[in-house]
């Protein structure tokens, strides 16, 4: 009877030890486009959005793709496999892999900001569930805004945002409005000029941009405190 109390306790042990061990390590994908570079970091609050976009960035699914909707003060978007030989002047909707769309993983901690990653909705009619595509995504752009444009948000949105969530709203800007209504999965790190850069380049009248901008990414393990400390990223 010890014996199997011992025996259990160390199994124990070492399934704790490995938990935490990989809570020391995360994923950084690595953006690359014509017009620039950027880091992401994944959440770990939407473990389901995660796994999945690790998945795709890993078997290279990304690469070569285009970010073929762009919307300036608002977002820019890919992740649509038809993007990588659209036709000319298509109109590309939210199409995309065929795979099973992801359950909805809002959480109050993690907002549009500037920068923000999340995922399309897996179609845009009759989708109560708020599913999320299993491919595309876009990250915000948005706008700067006031204390009484945020306050208006909480309450049509049912949210109640932290200092920092109003502070950065302030400061760098995203879209609220979109908060409670789509899955934000991730975050850009640095470079954010390049969102700029892909949001007012030269579009045609379907928001494509006129000159292709592909997409290549990879991810790369990496010391969560390797991480905080070169990028100053806070986790939670």
């Amino acid at each position: 009877m010890k014996l199997w109390i011992i025996a259990i306790t160390i199994l124990v042990s070492t399934f704790r030890a490995e938990a935490q061990k990989k809570k020391r390590t995360d994923q950084l994908i690595t953006l690359s486009t014509s017009l620039g570079t950027t880091h992401i970091v994944l959440y770990d609050e939407t473990p389901l959005h995660k796994a999945n976009f690790l998945k795709l960035v890993k078997s290279k699914f990304y690469d070569s793709l285009l970010f073929h909707i762009v919307i300036e003060n608002f977002m820019i978007q890919g992740g649509d496999p038809n993007s990588k030989n659209p036709k000319s002047g298509a109109s590309l909707g939210p199409s995309s892999i065929k795979s099973e769309n992801i359950p909805f993983e809002f959480t109050p901690l993690r907002v549009h900001k500037k920068g923000a990653l999340a995922a399309l909705a897996a179609t845009r009619n009759n989708n109560p569930e708020k599913k999320s595509s299993p491919s595309q995504f876009y990250i915000v752009q948005g706008k700067k805004l006031d204390d009484g444009e945020i306050a208006k948000v909480e309450k049509s949105n049912g949210i109640t945002y932290s200092n920092k969530q109003k502070a950065d709203y302030v400061a760098i800007g995203g879209t609220p409005a979109l908060d409670n209504k789509y899955t934000v999965f991730g975050e850009m790190l640095d470079n954010f000029d390049l969102i700029d850069k892909i949001a007012t380049t030269q579009k045609d009248e379907y928001n494509r941009p006129v000159i292709d901008i592909k997409m290549f990414m990879k991810a790369k393990k990496m010391r969560r405190k390797k991480i905080s400390k070169k990028y100053k990223y806070s986790y939670l």
